[in-house]
């Protein structure tokens, strides 16, 4: 079973934001992942939509196992188990949310589809707080 290394984006702004990002985690690695890295955390406003609640934000790199359907479906399992009532693809919009997280990037893959765009180029390329998380993995 072959190895695919694997950047992800996790974010929390709704109640013990390290303490979600923590638990988040957890469940990768319980999942048979792998965490390699784990960025500082960082706070910053929220993006596309409007918020009192700042968020914390962490960027991971993981080796896994799984497809990048396989991990999206894995990493929306978590964010369901931990409480996340709305995904922005179902909703057409951001909202406050308990856990985030995005994959950045998969191996050197090139993929879009509905669900997944890999690279993401929003983090990549548009959002500041992303920019500076990741400018160490690269």
């Amino acid at each position: 079973m072959s190895q695919h290394k694997v950047v992800l984006l996790l974010g929390s702004n709704i109640g013990d934001k390290k303490k979600n990002l923590h638990e988040a985690l957890e469940h990768i690695k319980k999942g048979g992942n792998d965490i390699l890295k784990i960025s500082e955390f960082l706070t910053s406003e929220p993006v596309e939509f409007v918020s009192s609640n700042i968020f914390c934000n962490i960027a991971s790199i993981i080796f896994t196992h799984l497809s990048p359907i396989q991990l999206l479906d894995f990493i929306k399992s978590i964010e369901v188990e931990m409480g996340r009532i709305n995904d922005s693809k179902v909703s057409g919009g951001y909202a406050d949310r308990i856990i985030d997280i995005d994959i950045v990037k998969y191996d050197e893959l090139k993929f879009t589809s509905e669900r997944l765009e890999v690279p993401h180029q929003k983090h990549l390329f548009e959002r500041e707080f992303s920019r500076i998380l990741l400018k160490d993995f690269f």
